[in-house]
């Protein structure tokens, strides 16, 4: 229906915003920037939300929350708190047994062993060790994994299987660990935790300025305090504060910047309003200029397809892979 007396719309309905005039309940609701006509779906998280009345109407599914890991010591807790740390050292990133009372009732703890992967101090995550239940134990390490102790009675707790570049473990304590065969983990866990996890991923009880909590359960401000406090063994030094590495590869820094601008070109511009992509490029440069012993493009594509996994994580897929850009064979999607 066209608008009349100078765009004034009839009695109960209102202007679509392109000249003409609809009824109330005919008018779109936006997501993402873009608009859904009454009756369409869309899937936001774990849930599915139906457009009626110019509102979204969505389930309450309880959805599981993700902690990663990737590149040079770059963090993101279940509840969103990030930053960076670099110690060559075995650390707990997860565990459901803190402090006194549940040392004793935990069924799970993950580890990860950051090694060195340049010449200007930059660690990364190499190998991933996880301990399920009372007798199960395995690690994942230069591509595959190894089953090192079994359950009693032979039934495994847990699955193993490949999607796409990443080899998933789905578990059956509620845990769902994704690793990239590199340096890239992402941690996967069931609501029903919240509140009774901790390590470097964080408490998982929806507030992220507590997350730096450390072993002895104390609430910290300095990432170094908190971070040092979960390496597993007492005779591994502390790690101290490195310096930028593209100072310290000046060479590289414009290389850098260059090929991560990626993450906030036009390519990812469906993602940038849902995900904020400076800290993803910056984290990008950095690995970019740290990784000068070899695999620099690797550092590279790793940091870029971060950020893609957390447009991911809130279904917006963007097909950024090139022939010229971190390319990926058929071999790894078979």
């Amino acid at each position: 229906t066209h608008c009349v007396s100078g765009c004034v719309c009839p009695h109960n309905q209102v202007l679509d915003g392109k000249g003409g005039c609809i009824a109330p309940e005919d008018c779109p609701c936006v997501h993402n920037e873009n608009s859904y006509s009454p009756g369409e779906s869309i899937r936001v998280g774990c849930n599915n939300c139906t457009c009626r009345n110019r509102k979204w109407h969505c389930s309450k599914e309880p959805c599981l929350e993700t902690c990663s890991v990737y590149g040079d010591g770059h963090y993101t807790t279940f509840d969103g708190k990030r930053f960076d740390f670099e110690g060559d050292c075995e650390y707990v990133l997860i565990q459901n047994y803190c402090g006194q009372q549940g040392m004793n009732q935990g069924t799970f703890r993950v580890i990860t062993e950051n090694i060195p992967c340049g010449t200007t101090g930059t660690t990364c995550s190499k190998s991933i060790k996880v301990f399920l239940e009372v007798s199960t134990f395995f690690s994942m390490f230069d591509g595959h994994s190894d089953v090192i102790q079994r359950a009693p009675g032979g039934k495994m707790p847990f699955q193993i299987r490949s999607m796409g570049i990443y080899l998933v473990v789905d578990t059956t304590v509620g845990l769902i660990l994704m690793w990239d065969k590199k340096t890239s983990i992402f941690i996967k866990l069931s609501p029903h935790f919240q509140e009774h996890v901790c390590g470097l991923c964080g408490n998982y009880d929806g507030n992220g300025n507590n997350d730096f909590t450390t072993r002895s359960q104390s609430v910290v401000g300095n990432v170094l305090e908190f971070a040092n406090s979960w390496k597993v063994s007492s005779s591994c030094p502390n790690a101290k504060r490195m310096k930028d590495p593209c100072t310290a590869n000046p060479y590289r820094k414009a290389w850098a910047q260059k090929q991560c601008s990626i993450i906030t070109s036009q390519v990812f511009a469906k993602c940038h309003s849902q995900v904020e992509p400076n800290e993803y490029y910056q984290a990008c440069v950095d690995d970019a200029c740290a990784c000068d012993t070899g695999g620099d493009c690797e550092c590279l594509c790793t940091a870029v397809a971060a950020y893609a996994q957390a447009c991911n994580e809130l279904d917006i897929c963007v097909s950024w892979r090139t022939p010229s850009i971190c390319p990926l064979f058929c071999d790894y999607y078979n």
